[in-house]
């Protein structure tokens, strides 16, 4: 039963994974997603329900479009199997409970946060709107203790932020500071500061790794939303796990 349950899981995780990757596109750009059929973004021809299998299509029609024989980015492949993965991680570390919801909700921003900030170097407002009222009313369902906890975690995520920006002088983006302010009301105010170190840990590794192999440049933007939310994932699944450890490791 639980392998069926673990490949439900995963195939969902793929199929919202495709959906996630459309809004990471289109919304930034104001386009519709909620309705609006999926399309080859070369010739523009409506895909058919053969064409949109997660996953399966890919690997059937070779990476290309049917119709125009362009290549398909390999970003489709991939935020599918990652979304299924991070689904079934989540269902593995947790089960079903209510704290594999607001895992999932967690992870549908993430991958939408993260295509869209790879692509545009924007973190849609309507986006987390949507998110942040989503967080209120879980934690009103299912609160915090104690529950102000998510009061402070959204202040402790924008403050954190608030301040460099105003020290550096807009060395990072506002779009950074909304987001680890709503990843706040989920998480808590010790799992925001985890998450926040943690982000600044992948961040600096992968601006490095890019550096080094003149990927970017020196002055180039660096897209930080993605390290932000990696960093939340791991603080929402292994967090309290880690702050126990460091605890008992360092505090007597």
């Amino acid at each position: 039963m639980n392998i069926i349950i673990s490949m439900y899981v995963f195939f969902t995780g793929t199929i919202l994974g495709s959906f996630y990757n459309v809004v990471g596109l289109r919304l930034p750009k104001n386009l519709p997603f909620a309705i609006s059929r999926s399309y080859c973004p070369h010739c523009l021809t409506l895909l058919q329900a053969r064409d949109l299998i997660p996953l399966l299509s890919y690997f059937l029609s070779r990476g290309k479009c049917r119709h125009c024989a362009k290549n398909i980015s390999y970003t489709y492949l991939l935020v599918e199997f990652l979304t299924g993965i991070l689904f079934l991680l989540a269902y593995l570390r947790l089960g079903l409970s209510s704290v594999f919801i607001g895992a999932c909700s967690l992870i549908s921003l993430a991958v939408i946060v993260s295509v869209s900030d790879l692509k545009y170097m924007v973190i849609p407002n309507r986006l987390l709107l949507f998110f942040g009222l989503f967080f209120v009313v879980y934690r009103f369902i299912y609160p915090l203790n104690p529950w102000y906890d998510s009061i402070l975690g959204a202040v402790t995520g924008f403050g954190l932020i608030f301040i460099i920006i105003f020290i550096s002088k807009g060395g990072i983006g506002a779009g950074d500071m909304k987001l680890l302010g709503t990843l706040g009301i989920l998480l808590g105010m010790n799992l925001t500061l985890l998450t926040f170190f943690l982000a600044v840990i992948l961040g600096t590794v992968i601006s490095f790794s890019l550096l080094i192999f003149k990927v970017i440049g020196r002055k180039d933007p660096f897209p930080f939303g993605p390290s932000i939310v990696g960093g939340s994932m791991v603080s929402y699944l292994f967090g309290n796990s880690m702050l126990t450890f460091y605890f008992e490791a360092f505090y007597f």
